[in-house]
């Protein structure tokens, strides 16, 4: 073990293999090189070690000194969204950085389906990165920006990583660098110009088009040039052909269509139309904090008609024919023909092999019970045969009978023996089966001779779940008579209680509750009857359940209430029946979302008016401090805006990031919403926290009639961003030539508007 780390000039750590314990384990390779995942022996602390190609064994001392050179220039930068280099190992040649737990983007993108707003963050500390390193004096270009080089922590945030390796790319020749390239999987992502101008180097707008090309591969999650050789990749690339834009869904969300529109101009053919990261890292941040308001949905309640899982069992009869035709295959067909013809005074019994078990353990007595002979079976009961037997997937004579509702063969089984609590495979006892199927006479007989009342199925059902589930109250009411428990819970929590409420079965609601079942008992996930009742819409369960006192303001595991339910679902009528029994209009979510948010994402005009006419707060901030005016704005209609204006709500209310319901309402292009906003007093001047007005979304949107209405209302056109860009220099970026025409006071043609935008690349 090394006795210590050497330092050379500059204070840089080198690394030998002794300084690392010995199992080392490789997480990554490819024309990159190897990655390999090592402990540090002194300070137990996991780091990746990245060997080049380049770097081998037989490296020179130039070499070797050119890279300790690098690395002690990337291990001075320090920023949050890039890798951590601690130093160089000299066996084998590397280097040390950071442990990235996720491991890269390339491995995470073919095997994974990321969601939008995961997508898009990593689009946005990509480009963060991105910024850091080009704004430092000089700037420090990255030159081999892929998804192999963005790497991603335990938490899913982005470290970029080799940043620092340009100047082994700029020490080869053209030729040299693109075959590289090739080789090492990077072609894809090098910008025309170099293949266009030989004797120009690298500048910023290298590294923005590389960005463009990841930003198209994270949005599909495919490979750029798929099946393309490297020539004509070249040559496509060269002539301003770009990955096919055919994988773009027209379901994507709006935020994404304007991602595309970004990346576009990030891989646009003259490098000079490029944005810069300082103007590119301020729209990535506008698009994430759009996504991240999104309101969820609460899950519907699915709860399937439960059944014996045996399909034998599911009719009445079933089974009688499946052993009929199981016994008349086998080999004793003939014998069974006899019997079945032979009177009553004949012995059904004739020897020993006549009472052998048949396939799937299936005897004479099953048979005979499924075929409903009463009087063959007590003749054949008289020679002491198992009346307990089961076939193989469990069924004993007494469960057929009761599952094919024949009281009197089970009376007849029940007096010579037979267990009234012997269960199939599925844990059903012959009490389910008649709870299933309504037959009281066979319950009663069962329960006379010691059947369990709470005998649990192995999903935990009782015989009075599936009474309840199948609106059997003369079963049910046996079943609470002998004292069955109304508050067992099956396997997700329901108790029968529960499965009344869901299904609408007002008497069995009735009943349980007048036999102590708990009104307020929680499933796994945390929801009460009512809550199920109000999701199904069984307005008379509900109204039965609040007037028994169950409590109209328990909160799910998600912090719904039945009012959140009620809301969601647009159920004026029950709305209505909740407030009436209590139900507060404030509760959260744990989106942090009150009823009234719900009804404005959801567009539930009526029950808006109820809410408000009960007195919620019209401006209460939910999630990221969202108002339900700001949700309306982003997804409601126009009405839905009006409505809530009109009782009040504040037009100027900034959420977290600072936008207001104006500047949504401009983003979206709903233009009578921005009317009405304006009417009521919308600051046209509010920003945001990267300083854009509503005139600026207008802008990035090409909605010329939207900014004409707000500098009508005053918008200053004048003004500059967080990054000192004014709405006209939006406009040139963005290539919306129509709206430079009007900031710069001239009024666009007809052709300019009625035409494609100039500057569209054709796709491969």
């Amino acid at each position: 073990m090394a006795t210590g780390v050497e330092q050379r000039p500059g204070g840089l750590p080198v690394f030998t293999r002794d300084d690392f314990e010995g199992d080392w384990r490789r997480v990554a390779s490819g024309g990159f090189g190897q990655v390999f995942q090592a402990r540090h022996k002194r300070w137990r602390t996991e780091y990746a070690i990245k060997c080049s190609p380049c770097l081998l064994p037989d490296a020179t001392s130039s070499n070797v000194n050119c890279l300790i050179e690098e690395a002690a220039k990337m291990e001075k930068i320090k920023f949050q969204h890039i890798v951590s280099i601690y130093g160089v190992c000299t066996q084998p040649l590397g280097i040390v950085m950071e442990f990235m737990a996720n491991g890269s983007l390339e491995r995470l993108l073919p095997t994974h389906s990321l969601c939008w707003q995961l997508k898009f963050r990593i689009i946005h500390e990509t480009g963060l990165a991105m910024n850091f390193l080009h704004s430092i004096k000089p700037p420090l270009l990255h030159l081999d920006l892929k998804p192999g080089n963005i790497l991603l922590d335990s938490h899913m945030h982005v470290k970029v990583s080799d940043f620092g390796l340009s100047k082994w790319m700029e020490q080869s020749t053209q030729l040299q660098y693109i075959k590289r390239s090739a080789l090492q999987g990077t072609l894809s992502y090098i910008p025309p110009e170099m293949f266009l101008e030989s004797n120009k180097g690298p500048g910023p707008k290298y590294d923005v088009y590389s960005f463009g090309i990841v930003i198209w591969e994270i949005l599909t999650q495919k490979k750029p040039y798929s099946g393309f050789s490297m020539m004509t990749t070249i040559v496509r690339v060269a002539a301003g052909m770009r990955p096919s834009l055919q994988p773009v869904c027209a379901e994507w969300p709006a935020e994404a269509q304007q991602m595309v529109d970004l990346m576009r101009r990030c891989w646009d053919q003259n490098p000079k139309k490029r944005p810069c990261f300082k103007d590119l890292t301020v729209e990535t941040d506008m698009l994430l904090s759009l996504l991240q308001s999104p309101v969820a949905d609460p899950e519907s309640e699915a709860l399937a008609r439960k059944v014996s899982c045996t399909a034998c069992l599911r009719r009445p009869r079933e089974v009688s024919e499946e052993v009929s035709q199981e016994l008349a295959d086998s080999d004793s067909g003939d014998y069974l023909k006899r019997v079945l013809h032979s009177s009553d005074s004949e012995s059904l019994v004739s020897s020993d092999e006549q009472l052998r078990v048949y396939k799937n353990k299936v005897t004479l007595l099953h048979f005979l019970v499924a075929q409903g002979h009463l009087e063959r079976v007590r003749q054949l009961l008289a020679h002491e045969v198992d009346v307990d037997c089961q076939t193989a997937c469990g069924y004993t004579p007494l469960v057929i009978a009761a599952q094919d509702q024949q009281p009197d063969l089970c009376a007849l089984l029940l007096e010579h023996g037979a267990s009234a609590n012997l269960a199939d495979e599925d844990g059903w006892a012959p009490l389910h089966f008649t709870a299933q199927n309504g037959d009281d006479r066979t319950a009663r007989l069962l329960l006379d001779h010691g059947a369990h009342r709470d005998a649990q199925e192995h999903e935990g059902w009782t015989a009075l779940h599936l009474a309840v589930q199948n609106n059997f109250e003369n079963v049910a009411r046996l079943l609470v008579s002998r004292h069955a428990d109304p508050n067992l819970r099956e396997a997700e929590g329901k108790t029968p209680l529960h499965v009344a409420a869901y299904f609408g079965h007002v008497s069995l609601v009735k009943l349980l509750t007048g036999q102590g079942a708990e009104l307020d008992a929680r499933q796994r996930n945390l929801r009460t009857p009512l809550h199920l009742a109000v999701e199904r819409g069984k307005v008379r369960a509900i109204q039965h359940l609040l007037k028994s006192g169950a409590a109209p303001d328990a909160l799910d595991q998600s912090g719904y209430s039945p009012l959140h339910i009620a809301t969601a679902r647009g159920k004026y009528l029950i709305c209505k029946m909740l407030l009436r029994y209590g139900a507060s209009l404030e509760l959260p979510t744990q989106q942090g979302w009150t009823p009234l948010h719900l009804a404005a994402y959801k567009g539930h005009l009526e029950i808006i008016h109820l809410l408000i006419e009960s007195h919620a707060d019209v401006g209460a901030p939910g999630g990221m401090n969202w108002t339900p005016l700001h949700l309306a704005a982003r997804h409601g209609t126009e009405v839905v805006v009006s409505a809530l204006l009109q009782s009040g709500a504040d037009p100027n209310a900034a959420e977290q990031s600072g936008w207001t319901p104006l500047h949504l309402a401009v983003q979206r292009g709903a233009f009578l919403s921005v009317i009405s906003l304006l009417e009521h007093h919308a600051n046209v001047h509010a920003r945001n926290k990267v300083g854009w007005t509503p005139a600026y979304l207008a802008t990035l949107k090409g909605n010329m009639a939207i900014l004409k209405a707000l500098v009508k209302a005053g918008a200053e056109l004048d003004t500059q961003d967080a990054v000192g860009c004014t709405p006209l220099q939006l406009a040139l970026q963005s290539q919306k030539q129509g709206i430079v025409a009007f900031l710069e006071g001239k009024e666009p043609s007809l052709a300019i508007l009625g035409g494609a935008e100039p500057g569209a690349q054709t796709e491969v």
